[in-house]
């Protein structure tokens, strides 16, 4: 039984999660999203998805991660799964996206790279939308979100990746063509 390891990346507001949803009811795969792991630790330092989040507090969510990643190379075989995450174009970035793709390899499951894009002034309008903040300590900054953007990017998509702009397409129209670019739909 063939499985996957989708990674999708974007940044704050472009719909990671919601797109992820989509993926998992249309391939049953687990939907892992970057705020599962981040949440605990944003709780912790008394975050509310406006005040930005202090250095001190990313190495937490750093252990975090690496423990989720650590329980879905223990999983059984045939399991795919669904990550989310915004990667910048920043330093030690690429390496991220490099234990994504390791693990993977390791699962013997087919990494399929996704990035999703969205103009910025509409990362930004998504940002203010009510149910940001339900259930996830999501950025609702507008402000925050355009610093962010304009100050960190998006990582360059490797090779293969395919690419998508949410502001084009809805949530399950890009889950459809992630499972059909990854060949998941039978």
């Amino acid at each position: 039984m063939a499985s996957f390891l989708y990674l999708l990346v974007g940044p704050p507001g472009s719909g990671k999660r919601t797109v992820g949803t989509h993926l998992s009811r249309l391939t049953g795969a687990p939907l892992l999203d970057n705020h599962l792991t981040n949440d605990p630790v944003f709780h912790a330092f008394g975050l509310d998805g406006v005040r930005p989040v202090p250095p001190e507090a990313w190495p937490f969510a750093s252990q975090v991660r690496a423990v989720v990643r650590e329980a879905v190379a223990a999983s059984p075989r045939g399991l795919s799964h669904i990550f989310t995450v915004y990667l910048a174009d920043q330093p030690g970035e690429a390496e991220a996206l490099e234990r994504f793709r390791a693990l993977a390899a390791g699962r013997g499951a087919t990494f399929v790279p996704v990035w999703l894009t969205c103009p910025t002034d509409e990362l930004a309008r998504r940002a203010a939308l009510p149910e940001r903040s339900v259930g996830r300590l999501k950025l609702r900054d507008p402000e925050g979100v355009r610093r962010i953007v304009e100050e960190n990017g998006l990582l360059a998509p490797p090779p293969g990746a395919i690419v998508l702009d949410t502001a084009q397409l809805t949530p399950a129209n890009a889950a459809l063509l992630i499972a059909a670019h990854a060949g998941a739909l039978f």
